[in-house]
């Protein structure tokens, strides 16, 4: 598998900055540059529900308490009378697996807290998977007021530092709040660090930072997703794997029960998906290092 990886990669088809394999949490294939920063896009959500994780075990909030609890009051109050009595009732679970249709793509304007409660979203409806930037904004920025402080400076301290992850890169709305849903800069192997800490239960270098729990519950299917796929917690999900995952091509990849992590960036608008099912392909054909 590992030279059919190489093949791949050196294949010039994919414009790929980095690829890298690791199993049994030692690294065996290193392409490209691994160690340069990149923007990561969408893989930013998965570190948003680690911090939703953590805030958990630490008795902050529960996924299950309703999201607005975590909001500004007066946001809240300012939304229609029968958007906002809907919307007290959400579990912070439903913006996790993207389950609440009806957003547009990504928050707008000046203020996008506003935005995002004045949209016409189903808060009333069935829980149907719809993707969209404005769930996980909403949860990084209730996560923060859970945590009691902007929520980059805690994931800065509680996860990143033990991760190794310095000087983190973050995007932030127009009032300075962390974004949640995109906007983080980072190598593959940073990137690759997220997906092993899930891999090993919470666990990195001898120190939990998240229960076992935590790691079964964010990265099972909780949702279909269509075209086979699953979500779990801001995790994109399948019976065998996970990912963290970010447009044009950032990925970690992970078969847990293979102690499996293939991990890569790139700038691929119209190919990371064929790239990513060629790597899939691979991993299910097996064969030999």
């Amino acid at each position: 598998m590992l030279q059919e990886l190489r093949n791949l990669f050196e294949s010039g088809g994919y414009a790929v900055y980095g690829l890298l394999v690791q199993e049994e949490g030692e690294t065996v294939l290193a392409l490209g540059d691994c160690t340069a920063r990149h923007p990561v896009y969408s893989a930013a959500k998965s570190f948003t529900a680690t911090a939703a994780g953590m805030l958990q075990d630490a008795g902050k909030w529960s996924v299950d308490d309703p999201l607005a609890a975590y909001l500004p009051r007066e946001a809240v109050e300012g939304m229609p009378p029968g958007k906002r009595e809907a919307f007290r009732l959400l579990p912070i679970s439903r913006f996790l697996t993207m389950s609440v249709p009806g957003y547009p793509f990504r928050p707008e304007g000046e203020d996008w807290l506003a935005f995002a409660l004045s949209c016409p979203a189903e808060y009333a409806g069935a829980a149907v998977f719809s993707y969209s930037n404005i769930p996980a904004y909403l949860v990084g920025l209730a996560a923060g007021n859970a945590a009691g402080e902007p929520l980059s400076d805690y994931l800065r301290r509680e996860l990143l530092a033990p991760l190794g992850i310095e000087n983190p890169v973050f995007r932030t709305d127009p009032q300075g709040r962390f974004y949640g849903a995109t906007g983080m800069e980072l190598s593959v192997e940073e990137l690759s660090r997220l997906g092993r800490l899930y891999m090993q239960d919470g666990l990195w270098n001898g120190k939990r930072l998240f229960s076992g729990s935590w790691a079964e519950a964010a990265v099972r299917p909780r949702i279909d997703a269509g075209k086979g796929q699953g979500y779990g917690y801001f995790f994109w999900t399948g019976s065998q794997d996970f990912s963290v995952s970010g447009k044009w091509g950032q990925k970690c990849l992970v078969y847990p029960g293979r102690k499996l992590i293939i991990s890569w960036e790139g700038e691929m608008p119209e190919t990371s998906g064929r790239f990513e099912r060629a790597v899939r392909q691979l991993v299910s054909d097996g064969g030999d290092r």
